[in-house]
């Protein structure tokens, strides 16, 4: 597990600013240009780059410092006073002066260490057009190398412009982070792993802005919001908005602009999303332009065209400083100019919340429009708060539905069971009716209350004349029985359509369970096809109270891994997370521990326990499929397969505690358990594990039956590879092929068989059944006096255990042969021989003799068992 990072460096770290900081010293070390002109906004690091510049360039180079300044902006030649000391009045305002002097000043700075100098001018954009001529003739003249940074509106002056239009100065432009670098800048200020989720969030709130980072994560972590736990870094609640530092920022913003424009931002942060037009109207088109010129608010592609603030946070850190009656004052001014009948989405959320703040009443038509619209962008206290305010004795139900839901989003199951109570009886007939109940359920799971329950309560007290209710609760039953053919006949029952007698959503959510089913009963192929068919009901479902895509997408995924396509299964959840940045909280631990289940089906142990510690820690905040023990129990089984002990006694603290658990994944979570029970103690939990294979096979889960026996196998446990036959040849999927393609050839124990069947393992990209492949062939080669070919059999094991990224530990009854241990330089020298580099090419690359290399080559031909070039290529292929 990744602790964090520290800089190793020399000169101070900038991360994500690496690259342009290498670009600007090798411009600045070389002949080509005398000068760089570094463009960024405020708050990109421009300072920061150019003081870790200095740094970097400070035993090199003479460096002196300008720095532009507002105040002088219409002073000729005001910056450049601390070069002009010694001139008189009259010569301080000659340029031909001026720039004598600078060059006086230069000549005695070289002439001490006999260095060049470098002119760092900070704020270029401040410069007078006289500071900023003299600048560019010392440039063009030569007497200096010059950095100077500004931002791209208003820009630099004229002179120096004029330079680079001519070719003589290079410029650079700084970017907004993107997710990749807000990853590193968190790695390096944070000690500690740190999830998907919480680089997302951050990444989102931000906007890649170093500056707003800097507050945000100092804001957060102040507020109690940003949380290491168990050496995971979690968010426990939303990003604050209304911290110091933000507020800093705010304030440091709207000083800098002219009263039109702190106006406009105003508006638009109050309103946004709202019609350019409106915004026009009030302000002035003028002042828009120049907002959208300065990237400070942004235009969304509808229709009629919409402003937003470019970056949410700041929308919500500029709407915290105004004051309500300042508010009251331009909501009352913008009114005239918005038609609030068509207004939609994030407009018509954005309008009520204002009005609400405002104290004003608004309709409760708008109220449940808004509080849908908060609960879709998982703007959850929003979606709680809007939908509290309906009046409407017919709409309340609805709208406390709506609370429910924003609860259960934020993990507060009790108070969400405890309102979808309340709510039910008058939902029973209503078009969420359905996911109002299915809430429910999930609910009373999460929080441990016998289902039984809520059987009784829906029989005794729903009003419908249909018997949808029962039927949507019997699916749930056989769901968690994981009961293929019950599931079979209730899809053939409904159809392909939805309900025609109360248009309930009933077959998206039966082929989801149908396909988890199947998977367990060894038909992944129709499991997947069953997951598919579930998805095609899903736009008709958007927009719903319950989560029907999380749900379908889990069982598509987990049928892909029965099948063994992990890239399919990968693409589906890296696709379903690039979609649900806004819900990462309710639903990223969930989604992580489907990925890490995958990663450790593929015996990726160390991505796999990467994966999983961070979700464990996820799924305590926020559980809604309840797999926090079933992803206990993954923890568990990889950390101690690690020798990660620490890790590997809590997360054993974690799975026994578990208080509730998704009863279609027990069976898995137990098998789990006592597999990393096994391996920490032989004999504690073999047993065990049999057990539950055997309670797979006679619930007809053949599919998870091989899964726990292959588990069994990978412990040691060579008993059970004639059932591995029997079983596999009864399964569909790439996987249990490939399982039985192993099986087969390990019953026939030929060398030679064993090493086909593991380079075509390999090829399927079954890189751990390969690995033990090649590792029993290597030991029969040995065995029968082959040491070459049990060499190279075990240099192909080694590259498998490369691959999957994990140390090779032996099987406690597999023998293999003894690993080949290359010394570094044959590491290096054999790495460049397989690119097909010559003797003299790799000595001249690695600076050492011809023989050398000869010398090393024969020894590792020696280690590897092979004779040439070309064998020594096919145990090592060029990647």
């Amino acid at each position: 597990m990744s602790e964090g990072s520290t800089t190793k460096t020399a000169y101070r770290a900038l991360p994500g600013r690496r690259e342009p900081l290498d670009r600007i010293s090798t411009i600045i070390r070389s002949s080509s240009n005398q000068a760089v002109y570094l463009i960024a906004g405020a708050g990109l690091g421009k300072s920061s780059l150019t003081e870790g510049l200095v740094e970097r360039l400070s035993a090199e180079l003479n460096i002196l410092r300008l720095h532009g300044s507002a105040a002088l902006a219409a002073v000729p030649f005001g910056v450049l006073t601390p070069y002009t000391a010694d001139l008189t009045a009259e010569e301080s305002v000659s340029p031909v002066a001026v720039l004598r002097s600078m060059w006086s000043f230069f000549e005695r700075v070289k002439a001490g260490t006999g260095a060049p100098v470098l002119l760092v001018v900070d704020d270029a954009h401040y410069l007078d057009d006289a500071s900023a001529a003299v600048v560019a003739d010392l440039i063009a003249a030569g007497w200096a190398k010059v950095v100077a940074a500004a931002r791209p509106r208003p820009g630099l002056p004229q002179p120096l412009n004029q330079l680079w239009y001519d070719g003589l100065a290079e410029r650079v432009d700084l970017r907004l982070l993107n997710r990749e670098q807000i990853e590193e800048e968190l790695h390096q200020i944070l000690d500690g792993t740190i999830p998907a989720a919480t680089v997302d969030a951050v990444w989102t709130a931000s906007g890649g802005n170093p500056r707003i980072l800097d507050a945000l994560l100092h804001d957060a972590a102040a507020a109690g919001v940003l949380a290491r736990r168990n050496g995971t870094w979690v968010l426990l609640a939303d990003l604050p908005f209304d911290g110091e530092r933000i507020t800093s920022v705010v304030a440091k913003d709207h000083l800098r602009r002219a009263p039109e424009e702190q106006e406009a931002v105003k508006l638009i942060a109050l309103a946004g999303p709202v019609s350019r037009k409106a915004i026009e109207e009030i302000c002035g088109a003028g002042v828009v332009r120049a907002l959208l010129e300065q990237q400070t608010v942004v235009e969304q592609p509808t229709v009629p065209a919409e402003l937003t603030l470019w970056n949410g946070l700041l929308a919500s850190a500029i709407r915290s400083t105004v004051s309500v009656s300042r508010s009251l004052q331009l909501l009352e001014k913008t009114r005239p100019h918005l038609d609030v009948e068509s207004l939609r989405g994030e407009g018509l959320g954005r309008y009520v919340e204002w009005s609400l703040d405002c104290g004003l009443p608004v309709a409760d038509q708008y109220l449940m429009a808004a509080a849908r619209e908060a609960l879709q962008q998982f703007t959850n206290a929003s979606a709680r708060r809007i939908a509290a305010k309906v009046q409407d004795p017919a709409l309340v139900p609805a709208a406390q539905a709506i609370q429910a839901r924003a609860l259960f989003n934020q993990g507060r199951y009790a108070a969400a069971a405890a309102l979808l109570d309340a709510c039910w009886p008058n939902m029973s007939q209503d078009a969420d009716g359905a996911a109002v109940l299915l809430l429910r359920a999930a609910a009373y799971q999460a929080t441990g209350q016998p289902m039984d329950e809520l059987v009784a309560d829906v029989v005794e007290r729903t009003t419908t004349d249909t018997g949808w209710p029962l039927d949507l609760l019997r699916l749930i039953r056989l769901g968690g029985e994981l009961n293929a053919p019950a599931l079979a006949l209730e899809v053939e029952q409904l159809g392909t359509g939805t309900d025609d007698d109360a248009g309930r959503p009933l077959p998206a959510l039966a082929g989801a369970l149908l396909a988890h089913a199947l998977c367990t009963a060894g038909k992944a192929s129709q499991g997947v096809e069953a997951a598919m068919m579930a998805a095609t009901e899903l736009r008709a479902l958007k927009g719903s109270l319950y989560y029907y895509p999380q749900v379908v997408l889990g069982r598509l995924v987990i049928g892909y891994l029965a099948m063994g396509e992990w890239e399919s299964a990968e693409r589906e959840i890296n696709s379903y997370a690039g979609d649900l940045r806004r819900g990462h909280a309710v639903f990223d631990g969930s989604l992580q521990v489907l990925r890490g289940y995958a990663l450790l089906r593929q015996g990726r142990l160390e991505r796999a326990y990467q994966i999983l510690v961070p979700a464990v820690e996820a799924l305590r905040l926020n559980d809604p499929a309840q797999l926090f023990k079933f992803g206990a129990a993954l923890g568990r089984h990889a950390a101690v397969r690690l020798g990660y002990t620490a890790q590997a006694k809590r997360l054993e603290s974690d799975y026994r505690d578990a208080a509730t658990w998704a009863p279609a994944h027990d069976l898995h979570a137990r098998a789990h358990n006592a597999a990393a029970t096994e391996f920490a103690s032989a004999g504690a939990g073999l047993a065990e594990l049999h057990s539950y294979a055997e309670l797979a096979r006679a619930g007809g889960r053949v599919g998870t039956q091989l899964e726990l026996l292959a588990m069994c196998w990978d412990l040691g446990d060579q008993t059970v590879v004639p059932a591995i036959r029997t079983v596999a040849a009864n399964v569909e999927g790439r996987w249990a092929a490939g399982l039985l393609s192993l099986a087969e050839a390990w019953d026939a124990d030929d060398a030679d068989t064993l090493l086909s069947v593991a380079a075509s393992l390999e090829k399927g990209g079954f890189v751990n059944l390969a690995r033990d492949a090649y590792g029993r062939a290597g030991a029969r080669f040995e065995a029968a006096g082959e040491r070459r070919r049990a060499r190279q059999a075990v240099t192909h094991r080694e590259r498998c255990e490369l691959e999957l990224g994990e140390r090779y530990r032996e099987g406690k009854f597999i023998a293999a042969a003894p690993a080949v241990h290359l010394t570094r330089r044959e590491q290096d020298i054999v790495g460049l021989a397989v690119t097909g580099m010559t003797d003299r090419e790799i000595a001249q690359h690695l600076m050492v003799s011809v023989r050398t290399v000869e010398g090393h080559l024969y020894r590792t031909y020696v280690k590897l068992g092979v004779r040439s070039r070309e064998e020594l290529e096919s145990v090592f292929p060029q990647h």
